[in-house]
């Protein structure tokens, strides 16, 4: 296997073309955060997964495929138990609010604060905050850090520019209501970011990054300066790119007109918008990816919208991040389809080759782990990297924990 080098920088603001192949790229050198042993606790909507990190380094994991929430302490006991001595504790929750801007410890006022913002997440905040009691049951004596899917690089995605996070509504609703431009998958975006940057050798602040995270819900990041200045996903997580389920962003007065002329309630209206539409509602499958490409594949015209419609959105919303980050310099991709689809990868970039991406499609399709995509023309560099929420919540958890 061949290690890349940096790549040194066009007179335009791009990579320079002056890497000659490309292979997979060799598995990073763990650094160990002084040494500090993290119990990652990351609740999903009906699964809990569980691991100890040191550093970069998983020395234990572990998923409940149906953990039931509060009250069902066993499974977390028992892996606990497996592995003693540990420094810390850090909780994936998905919504942080307008309070919290960055990681924060744990304590009563904190998990008070969450149960009042229920409603921002209501399938995955109840969820982490009950992982949050039964640890703290277990290890009371162990910093406990809540780590939020709302900012990125310990500052809020809603550090954006306040033209990027501001709803054209009413100042008075925006202030009542607390509407802005939240942004999700932040922890996953700041993994995959620092991550591919190293790999070119750069540091993220010297860069415009546009971070695409595909999974079943997918979103990207524009990053300038090594911040976050745009997102796809806006006051919820419904916005935005198609997804596997969610419609992503469509017309409110659609919406408006639906709910006046429909015969719809707003419950059956949001049930359909974050669970049958998305690739899902135009193809007639569950909407993973693998079951449209199959349908696509045997000829089903519906599977093939579908499909084209998300890669549509896809390449669209690319360019508009692009365009926030004031140019483009690196395209990471990241996410269980990001990681997973070489067609998609491939679709994607090739309508974008008037931003400068160009990927080598021997190593796309081939890929596996973080891998270098570009060719050796390309003035972007086009990186896939194999998505750590883990890897960043145990960062974040172990330097607030020991600070």
């Amino acid at each position: 296997m061949v290690r890349i080098s940096p790549r040194s920088r066009t007179g335009s603001g791009g990579w320079g073309p002056d890497l000659r192949r490309r292979r997979r790229i060799p598995p990073r050198t763990p650094r160990r955060a002084e040494g500090v042993r993290v119990l990652v606790v990351n609740a999903g909507s009906s699964s809990l997964k569980l691991s100890v990190r040191e550093g970069d380094d998983e020395v234990a994991a572990t998923t409940i495929e149906r953990w039931e929430g509060e009250g069902h302490v066993a499974p977390i006991r028992d892996f606990i138990e497996q592995t003693p001595t540990l420094d810390a504790i850090g909780h994936r929750v998905v919504h942080g609010g307008p309070r919290f801007i960055e990681p924060v410890l744990v304590d009563d006022d904190v998990l008070d604060y969450l149960d009042l913002i229920t409603n921002l997440a209501p399938l995955h905040n109840p969820r982490a905050t009950a992982a949050i009691r039964e640890t703290r049951k277990l290890l009371p004596d162990t910093p406990a850090v809540a780590c939020f899917d709302t900012t990125f690089h310990g500052t809020f995605h809603a550090t954006l520019p306040a033209a990027a996070s501001t709803y054209a509504l009413p100042r008075q609703w925006n202030e009542r209501w607390q509407l802005r431009r939240y942004g999700f998958h932040g922890l996953s975006h700041a993994y995959a970011v620092r991550r591919a940057a190293a790999l070119g050798g750069r540091d993220p602040a010297e860069l415009r990054i546009v971070s695409c995270h595909l999974g079943a819900g997918a979103s990207l990041a524009a990053v300038r300066h090594g911040r976050s200045v745009d997102t796809t996903m806006g006051f919820t997580p419904l916005a935005g790119l198609v997804m596997v389920t969610r419609s992503g962003s469509v017309d409110p007065g659609m919406v408006l007109c639906l709910l006046q002329n429909g015969d719809l309630t707003p419950e059956q209206l949001r049930d359909v918008l974050e669970h049958q539409s998305g690739m899902k509602g135009l193809s007639g499958t569950s909407g993973d990816l693998r079951d449209v490409l199959a349908a696509r594949q045997a000829g089903n015209r519906d599977a093939a919208l579908a499909y084209d419609v998300f890669t549509h959105h896809l390449r669209r919303e690319i360019g508009a991040t692009s365009a926030s980050a004031q140019g483009l310099d690196l395209l990471v991709v990241t996410g269980g389809i990001g990681e997973h689809s070489a067609e998609v990868r491939r679709d994607m970039a090739a309508g974008l080759g008037y931003l400068g991406i160009d990927i080598d499609q021997a190593t796309n399709d081939s890929a596996q782990g973080d891998t270098d995509l570009s060719t050796p023309t390309s003035t972007v560099l086009t990186v896939m990297v194999k998505s750590s929420e883990e890897a960043e919540i145990a960062r974040q958890t172990a330097r607030l924990a020991t600070s």
